[in-house]
């Protein structure tokens, strides 16, 4: 498999070396040449396939021979060794629970996948690799988890301050080693910003070996396809499912749509957004306008100018009605998320993240229009990452997870600058 940059202007590229440049040369995004597609007969008959196998047929294309055969089987197995169950909500709506892994949310797996692809290219390199990622909640301690004391590696993540949860900040900046957190004065599309620009500054990656961890790295979008073969391997009914994503950065969905393209059958994906709504506003009017962002209580999908629509807007070769066939989105606010968290609880004995429920949203007034339609909500975390703004509504203590309950002990340890390029430079390049 071979990768182009989606500004045009850069060398093709195999996984190995879209994985550790992160971004193009020329700041586009690294896409596949080819979208694979399956088999009829594999994908009808997922039921009998272990996960381990779903996982490396469907990696396997996009990975190529840059990584022999019994490793990559040896990523993937190490990626996915945790449950990722779909949970039934109600007769028609279904939860597919992501947050089974080492921090608690849906970015581990390509945090996990990325990690040991990255670990494994490293052994080739005299110089030491610096990722560096931005992240609006989750990404940054699955990150931070995937990459502790991976040799030859450091990693270096930029967070919006105030702006993150108590336990992700804890998340992400407990760790030590090779993990170094910056708390930017600013949102996450600051972060964002400074991150990207960053790879496009020749002095500094003349100095320093740059990759990204973000979902703009092809190591970590990709592998989140495999949430949807799960998904499907587990579905009880005959008919297609709807998937409704809680979407900031829209590498999720994005993978699902590449899942599709493969052969999944899906009925519907649906981009569930909160206040940052651009995306939404785009399926309205068709025109893309990004905005900055504004802060939520589902703060990990506060990004005001998302990344990988790009990648969506290409799968259909920029033709938005056929992407309109596809791809329906909602908008949520802040109090509705409130109201559906208190109300699944009491009606189902369901506890949703305000990611979850902003999904659940979504997925409620797509079946208002569509009665007969089942659906999947993708919960990206766990609740207990939001105990802040959980707890208060639900009027009790949610019990921590034992995988959590140490980090909650330690100090934070993180850096504050300035939401200014000039500020990550002259950190990079002190050391």
């Amino acid at each position: 498999m071979l990768y182009y940059s989606l500004s045009q202007q850069s060398p093709i590229a195999d996984f190995k070396t879209a994985t550790i440049n992160g971004q193009a040369p020329d700041g586009g995004l690294y896409f596949p040449q080819v979208l694979p597609k399956l088999t009829a007969d594999w994908v009808r008959d997922l039921k009998d396939h272990s996960r381990e196998a779903i996982a490396y047929e469907v990696i396997k294309p996009f990975v190529g021979d840059t990584i022999p055969a019994n490793t990559l089987q040896q990523i993937v197995r190490e990626t996915i060794d945790f449950p990722i169950p779909l949970e039934k909500i109600r007769d028609n709506i279904y939860a597919l629970e992501l947050f089974h892994g080492p921090t608690l949310a849906f970015k581990d797996v390509g945090a996990r996948f990325m990690s040991r692809c990255l670990g494994y290219f490293a052994r080739e390199k005299s110089q030491r690799i610096t990722v560096l990622v931005a992240t609006s909640g989750d990404t940054g301690g699955a990150v931070a988890s995937g990459f502790h004391k991976v040799d030859g590696v450091d990693v270096v993540i930029l967070y919006p301050s105030g702006k993150v949860s108590s336990v992700q900040e804890k998340q992400l900046t407990t760790f030590g080693d090779n993990i170094h957190a910056l708390e930017v004065q600013g949102n996450f599309d600051d972060c964002q910003k400074m991150v990207k620009q960053a790879f496009t500054d020749t002095e500094l990656t003349s100095k320093i070996f740059l990759t990204s961890a973000n979902s703009i790295n092809v190591a970590r979008w990709l592998p989140q396809q495999f949430y949807y073969f799960f998904a499907l391997q587990q579905w009880p009914f005959e008919e297609a499912p709807v998937f409704s994503v809680p979407s900031g950065n829209f590498g999720n969905i994005c993978a699902g749509i590449m899942a599709w393209t493969a052969g999944l059958p899906v009925k519907q994906f649906i981009a569930a957004c909160n206040a940052n709504d651009v995306v939404y506003q785009f399926m309205q009017t068709g025109e893309y306008v990004p905005k900055q962002a504004v802060p939520t209580i589902s703060n990990a999908m506060d990004v005001g100018n998302p990344s990988n629509f790009v990648r969506i807007l290409e799968i259909f070769r920029q033709q938005s009605q056929d992407l309109k066939s596809l791809l329906t989105a909602y908008s949520t606010t802040d109090q509705r998320t409130r109201e559906l968290i208190l109300q699944v609880y009491q009606q189902y004995h369901y506890l949703l993240d305000p990611h979850g429920a902003v999904g659940y949203d979504a997925l409620q007034r797509y079946q208002q229009d569509h009665p007969a339609d089942k659906g999947i909500v993708l919960e990206t975390a766990h609740p207990i990452k939001f105990l802040d703004v959980v707890e208060p509504v639900i009027g009790e203590a949610i019990p921590v997870p034992p995988s959590i309950a140490g980090t909650l002990k330690k100090e934070k340890a993180a850096t504050l600058i300035a939401n200014e390029y000039a500020a990550l430079k002259d950190y990079l390049l002190k050391g």
